[in-house]
């Protein structure tokens, strides 16, 4: 089955924009206000969609150190979250889409439950910088204290193939979002990766997605769309009796690419009360001009050096004149700051500022020129506030319709089922 390559090595899609990219134009605000400042600082932000945990097994990789996007491509840190103001977010249990038999399904739960571990892990070892969040109002509780919240993902319920009861089990350690599919269908639910056609596998929702959203209903847990159909979207808003999300998603109407959604769906998802938060992942804003011999060559070069994932420092350093020289051979277009901004305000004016927030898909491949890492986050608060957006306004969108979504998604859960997971 394919897997996307961003997240199969989400610090090489990083890698390529910090060294392949050129000096242009469209690389957002040189100068934040004071006024800018103050509002980001009285916001709860939030980004929805952290694949950073992808890093935590890498050898000496740690969340305390300050990294540089431009040496090992890695967008998140601790020292950068305090320098860009983000208060914390979704940090994702990502499982690539494998085989869908007996052991394939086996191996996928195995790894979510290893990535699950590895968040918990992280947070225990820096109890005085980060802390669990569990309900909507723990994100201001947290940033009160002084730390980072860290709320729990899932991307893609493969690793509930095996055993979809388990999902009981990750909402009792700390599970509170859910996206049913990657790149691939899978048991659940059709993807957009396999094109926008509304047939699919499943027409949309297969009866073991429909019965995890139900489940998800009841324990609280955001259901997320963003990878999945068209077809899956209009049942699971149908369906679903909470409020969705879109963790990380872009606008089709300014650019048609299967993982973005169009306006009358962005439409439809605010009239029900849901979020889309905006991603900012360049070949899903953008025509960069990639075609299949280029992705090709780039899959070539990274074998020289035995795959994404094998590199080591030196050799990442080796091969970036080679990413370069190669973009450059096929007038590779890299999207900038403007790009992004441009859905982000589009989203905007279709959905309303009640229903837009940020998941950039940090460490999963997000990321334009002009908008590297999460150091670059005030450059969006103070873009948002040129475009004539409020104080209050702006504030929703770094955070406060996540924790509003949050609230009410809780708020509509099944009291027994929840006791009962808890137990």
């Amino acid at each position: 089955m394919p897997v996307s390559p961003f997240k199969t090595a989400p610090l090489f899609a990083s890698l390529l924009l910090a060294f392949t990219a050129t000096a242009q134009a469209g690389t957002g605000p040189t100068t934040i206000s004071a006024h800018a400042r103050t509002v980001q600082a009285g916001a709860i932000n939030l980004d929805t969609h952290l694949d950073t945990p992808a890093l935590f097994s890498q050898p000496g990789w740690k969340i305390t150190d300050r990294h540089d996007a431009a040496k090992d491509g890695s967008q998140i840190d601790y020292p950068r979250m305090v320098e860009g103001g983000l208060d914390g977010g979704f940090w994702v249990i990502f499982t690539g889409q494998g085989e869908r038999d007996a052991a394939g399904n086996l191996q996928a739960r195995d790894a979510g439950l290893k990535r699950l571990a590895e968040i918990r892990e992280m947070v225990a070892a820096n109890p005085d910088k980060f802390e669990l969040a569990a309900t909507a109002d723990d994100a201001a509780r947290i940033k009160a204290a002084g730390r980072k919240s860290v709320y729990i993902s899932m991307e893609n319920a493969y690793p509930l193939e095996q055993d979809p009861s388990l999902l009981s089990f990750y909402y009792k350690q700390g599970l509170r979002m859910l996206s049913l599919a990657h790149t691939s269908h899978n048991d659940f639910a059709d993807s957009a990766g396999m094109g926008t056609a509304l047939e699919g596998e499943h027409h949309g929702l297969s009866e073991k997605g429909r019965t995890l959203i139900e489940q998800a209903n009841k324990l609280g847990i955001l259901i997320d769309q963003s990878h999945s159909s068209n077809a899956v979207f209009d049942q699971m808003l149908a369906l679903s009796k909470a409020p969705i999300i879109l963790s990380h998603s872009g606008a089709y109407d300014l650019f048609a690419h299967s993982r973005n959604i169009d306006d009358a769906r962005i439409r439809a998802l605010a009239g029900k009360g849901g979020v889309i938060q905006v991603n900012s992942l360049g070949a899903y804003l953008i025509d960069t001009g990639a075609t299949a011999d280029y992705r090709n060559a780039q899959r070539k070069l990274f074998e020289r050096y035995g795959g994404r994932r094998a590199m080591s420092a030196a050799q990442r350093e080796e091969i970036k004149p080679q990413l370069a020289e190669l973009d450059r051979k096929y007038n590779i277009r890299k999207a900038d700051f403007d790009d992004y901004m441009r859905h982000l305000l589009h989203i905007l004016k279709v959905a309303g500022w009640q229903h837009v927030g940020l998941g950039a898909d940090w460490d999963g491949g997000g990321g334009v020129t002009g908008y590297e890492d999460i150091t670059q986050l005030p450059k969006v608060v103070q873009a948002l506030l040129d475009a004539g957006y409020s104080d209050t306004q702006v504030r929703a969108i770094l955070g406060g319709n996540t924790v509003r979504l949050i609230r009410e998604v809780q708020a509509l859960a099944d009291p027994e089922a929840v006791k009962a997971a808890l137990k």
